[in-house]
């Protein structure tokens, strides 16, 4: 089975970090920055390249690049939201005052 490159990139311009899968656009992840924050507003992948991973790859992208930054998440996002329940050494990126409001 052949392997496909899979990359993601910030596409500054259109405020969302995008997943290609052999050059091909599979989805993105909106965003809203402010200051020092980032909001992520809604997560979609191309129903063509479902069950791949993708969106997890993209996810956990998106918050190594936040935390790299040093940005704090804002996940309304349902998808960032899900993900980062299911991945607890994310939820640090979310400020304290906020985690009940995402139930996290």
């Amino acid at each position: 089975m052949e392997q496909s490159t899979q990359s993601v990139s910030d596409n500054a311009e259109k405020s969302r970090f995008e997943i290609h899968d052999d050059g091909e656009l599979a989805g993105f992840a909106e965003y809203h920055r402010s200051g020092n924050e980032i909001a992520f507003i809604h997560t979609e992948i191309d129903p063509r390249f479902e069950g791949r991973g993708l969106g997890g790859r993209l996810a956990r992208a998106v918050l190594d690049t936040a935390r790299d930054q040093g940005l704090a998440v804002l996940p309304y996002c349902p998808f960032i939201r899900a993900w980062i329940t299911k991945h607890p050494e994310y939820a640090d990126l979310v400020p304290t005052t906020h985690r009940a409001r995402f139930g996290l």
